[in-house]
């Protein structure tokens, strides 16, 4: 199996999706339904302190333009295109790296440190910087940190390949998120099934009917993507 359809499986097993149903009194609903239109529009499902927030963190940068460099030649090793998706540096996901580390500090130190230390890595054995090494290279480097033992605690591994698995896990994450990296995963979402109404044996049992009127109205798969209609008096028209 190849990298990406191991990555892939890893976060097809991880995936799972909820519904949050909320209530609306008689006469607010389109009161609620123009309040969530507004606040998507400005917030886009975010508080004002969110995303004010978000705006001053944008306004920041935190890693100089060489080491986003670096970056996005390791996110596009880590994860590199193939015929159909792009890397995760196509993807975005050095942006989302950027700002993770600003918004969670912590990451900061590994990562700057071990960015530095990929370079002096470099320098020493190649006489160059990782962004000018050779894939030849770079795979002799990165596969002596890409593949810990995993019997030694994640806090006892040695810094560099600690770096390794945080801007691997980083990668992943920012592709995976993404709109490239969901259609990769070929998620859909939650999806509407199809209802063809109670079996024909069941309403038997019962001693009910459906009304022909109204089974042409509800259960006609054609008209599945239409939106219904009602009169004043509450009657459903289409």
């Amino acid at each position: 199996m190849d990298r990406r359809k191991s990555i892939k499986s890893i976060f097809l097993g991880s995936v799972a999706g909820g519904l949050a149903f909320t209530g609306c009194q008689p006469g607010t609903e389109r009161e609620a339904e123009e309040a969530i239109a507004q606040s998507a529009e400005k917030y886009f499902g975010r508080t004002p302190e969110e995303k004010e927030l978000i705006d001053e963190l944008n306004a920041e940068q935190f890693f100089n333009e060489h080491e986003m460099d670096t970056i996005k030649v390791l996110c596009a090793v880590i994860l590199p295109a193939n015929e159909k998706f792009g890397s995760a540096t196509d993807a975005g996901a050095p942006d989302f790296i950027e700002f993770m580390s600003k918004d969670y500090p912590p990451f900061q130190t590994p990562l700057r440190g071990g960015l530095m230390w990929l370079d002096h890595k470099f320098n020493t054995e190649f006489n160059t910087e990782f962004i000018a090494s050779t894939p030849e290279q770079q795979k002799q480097i990165l596969d002596t940190i890409a593949y810990p033992d995993i019997t030694i605690p994640d806090a006892e591994q040695p810094l560099e390949i600690q770096f390794f698995s945080l801007m691997r896990n980083l990668s992943l994450t920012g592709y995976y998120t993404s709109k490239m990296g969901i259609e990769d995963l070929g998620y859909k979402g939650n999806m509407p099934n199809v209802w063809d109404g109670v079996p024909a044996d069941v309403l038997e049992q019962h001693g009910v009917a459906y009304d022909e009127a109204w089974l042409a109205k509800c259960v006609d798969q054609s008209k599945r993507g239409d939106i219904a209609e009602w009169d004043e008096n509450g009657n459903l028209l289409t």
